[in-house]
């Protein structure tokens, strides 16, 4: 006969309450079952004493004939110190999706972009800047060119006025 120590489901709905029972394999979930070695009260805080209760003299005792705890089970035997449990990992669960992938690749993307073009509007502010630096010294220099067509027009006008 193959046993299991597992949970038996009490309670009314929507708050449920659970037996540590260790019962025939073969029984249904709420069924008959061989002893009852304890409780859990989910509904109860995590670090309340009271929400899971175990007798761990009779939970080693059904461990060394043979029954087989559940996950949730074996979580509580762990916890109480009565068997180790191995964590488990899965590494492929923590991946993102084919979708999450593309929308990230293109976030990526856009954030380059945008920093590059951050970059050419910097460098090209900063061309800009040394640009105009130059310039006024080139400016100047046309700036006494139109001083002298300035006057030359003006002086030409005088001429005209005097022949005129």
């Amino acid at each position: 006969m193959a046993l299991s120590m597992r949970l038996s489901r009490g309670g009314s709905k929507k708050r449920p309450y659970y037996r540590i029972v260790v019962a025939d394999a073969r029984s249904p979930r709420d069924g008959k079952f061989i002893e009852k070695i304890g409780t859990y009260n989910p509904l109860l805080a995590k670090d309340d004493e009271k929400r899971i209760v175990l007798d761990t003299d009779r939970a080693k005792h059904w461990l060394s004939v043979g029954a087989q705890p559940t996950d949730r089970v074996a979580r509580f035997l762990d916890v109480t110190g009565v068997k180790e449990r191995a964590a488990k990992n899965n590494p492929n669960k923590g991946k993102p999706g084919e979708k999450a992938v593309e929308r990230a690749e293109e976030k990526a993307e856009k954030l380059k972009a945008a920093e590059e073009a951050a970059a050419e509007a910097k460098a090209a502010a900063e061309a800009a800047a040394a640009a105009p630096a130059e310039e006024p010294a080139a400016e100047e220099a046309p700036a006494a060119e139109e001083a002298t067509t300035e006057e030359a027009p003006a002086a030409e006008a005088g001429e005209e006025k005097a022949e005129g």
